[in-house]
């Protein structure tokens, strides 16, 4: 698959490096804004990138996927924060991780929004509803715990295998709510 992944100031680096090892087989384009770099330098002091992952800046346009002509399978902004929420949701385009949003939604490609930030004002939740209703799935970073995840990774990958569902990537050790017998 090719995929954009782009990332933004929210909180929730953890997330993007998860997404990042799982999608290793995959043609992966990485956006990162001025912000993103700093969470993640906060975070986690730097992100391990697979030797496939093509860089782009996000001041430029000179990506394919800033076309609709150019077929990608999917883009996922993680974390989304509410103010690049905001602006996909009004239509600016003044950078390639908004210009490639746009296109996705334009072109009815996946887009996946995953915001971290909370509490949410009626702005954000209008926005949500703005994206939710011109295509875009609005994925929020709201981790289960049926699973028991003992570690970070654990817990993060709740949220990452959900992503990796909505793209289409086979998640064959993703925890799943099973429905018990004896519960009947």
């Amino acid at each position: 698959m090719r995929i954009v992944l782009a990332a933004t100031g929210a909180s929730g680096a953890i997330y993007l490096q998860r997404l990042l090892d799982r999608l290793a087989d995959h043609e992966l384009h990485l956006i990162l804004t001025p912000f993103a770099r700093q969470v993640v330098a906060e975070e986690s002091g730097g992100l391990r990138l697979p030797p496939n992952v093509i860089e782009h800046s996000d001041k430029s346009m000179n990506a394919p996927f800033a076309s609709g002509s150019a077929l990608f399978d999917a883009m996922v902004i993680c974390p989304c924060s509410m103010g690049t929420l905001g602006r996909i949701a009004h239509g600016t385009s003044e950078s390639l991780t908004l210009r490639a949003a746009d296109v996705f939604l334009k072109e009815r490609r996946k887009l996946i929004l995953v915001p971290r930030e909370t509490p949410w004002n009626l702005i954000h939740a209008k926005n949500a509803v703005a994206v939710i209703e011109a295509g875009a799935i609005f994925l929020p970073a709201m981790p289960s715990f049926y699973s028991r995840p003992e570690t970070f990774d654990q817990l993060a990958d709740t949220v990452v295998c959900r992503i990796l569902d909505q793209i289409g990537v086979p998640v064959p050790d993703a925890a799943r709510w099973r429905e018990s017998p004896n519960e009947m």
